[in-house]
């Protein structure tokens, strides 16, 4: 590191990581990323502190390293598996939601939970004004490289998703104005002709003997949906359709004999009671290199 972006560190770096700013700290952090990527671009910026000023210029090599370390950030929202089990190195972690889409499970697994002869069911995002669908997101730092990384490992995992679409996240007790903007999340157009894994909706006795029967190379099917209502109910926020659809396939798997007793009035399978905050939400995590994973 030279002289020179080691004094412009020491200036910079305290401004954009401020112990202040910890509690709203992504919001913060990402509109003082904006100023500071502006100001080096010559376009000045309307602040009064002395550490950004319109007459900071660098060299090539250190308006990179700048970029890099607090400009080249992407995040992505998980609303089935990756909820429970992101499977990727990643920096930072929320709980939240994503507004006028709601969970569906509306789209065919071939290759995790399921085989191209007797597809799994696995969820998707349906477009719905006013609707609400909660999950995590995940924030992906640190340089090219390590974008480039997990995203190839995310586009691997979530192969039967054919489309990236941009939100708006809003953290848990946030209504009005959106903690991030521009949150990858993967989804599926919902056209049989042009989405060869969209199987659109269906009865919901149908789909939960579809999800009871279903086994693939990474397990079964109705595993990743009580996975899937358990981590919903980790988080706080339980999702009745999930709930819904779980309960049903305990009955065909109790009508089956597959091993699952059927639920009765007083079952302990279905997760009921209030819903309740994690203790910490925005934990920090680290895990360890990715591995394949379902969907």
């Amino acid at each position: 590191m030279t002289g020179e972006y080691k004094s412009l560190y020491s200036r910079i770096g305290p401004w954009i990581w401020n112990e202040r700013d910890k509690d709203n700290d992504c919001k913060i952090r990402s509109n003082k990323a904006r100023i500071l990527l502006k100001v080096l671009a010559g376009g000045g910026a309307n602040s009064s502190s002395d550490l950004l000023q319109s007459h900071i210029t660098l060299r090539s090599s250190i308006y990179l390293v700048i970029c890099e370390e607090f400009i080249m950030v992407f995040w992505v929202f998980g609303y089935g598996s990756l909820v429970w089990n992101p499977g990727f190195d990643y920096d930072d972690k929320m709980i939240g939601y994503i507004k006028n889409y709601r969970r569906v499970f509306d789209l065919a697994c071939i290759d995790h939970r399921g085989t191209p002869e007797d597809p799994a069911r696995t969820c998707t995002l349906e477009y719905k004004e006013g609707a609400v669908c909660w999950g995590a997101v995940y924030c992906v730092k640190g340089g090219e490289e390590k974008e480039r990384l997990a995203m190839a490992y995310l586009e691997n995992r979530e192969c039967e998703y054919d489309q990236k679409t941009t939100v708006e996240f809003f953290k848990e007790g946030e209504t009005s104005e959106a903690t991030l903007s521009g949150v990858i999340v993967f989804t599926s157009t919902p056209d049989k002709e042009s989405n060869k894994y969209y199987l659109g909706p269906a009865p919901l006795e149908d789909m939960a003997k579809q999800i009871a029967t279903a086994t693939g190379p990474c397990g079964n099917n109705r595993d990743y949906i009580f996975l899937l209502e358990k981590a919903m109910f980790d988080i706080g926020h339980e999702d009745d359709m999930v709930i819904e659809l779980a309960n049903e396939v305990r009955k065909v798997l109790g009508n089956t004999g597959l091993g699952i007793p059927k639920e009765s009035n007083n079952s302990s399978n279905r997760l009921t009671g209030p819903s309740h905050k994690p203790k910490s939400p925005h934990k920090l995590l680290h895990l360890p290199e990715a591995i394949a994973m379902d969907t």
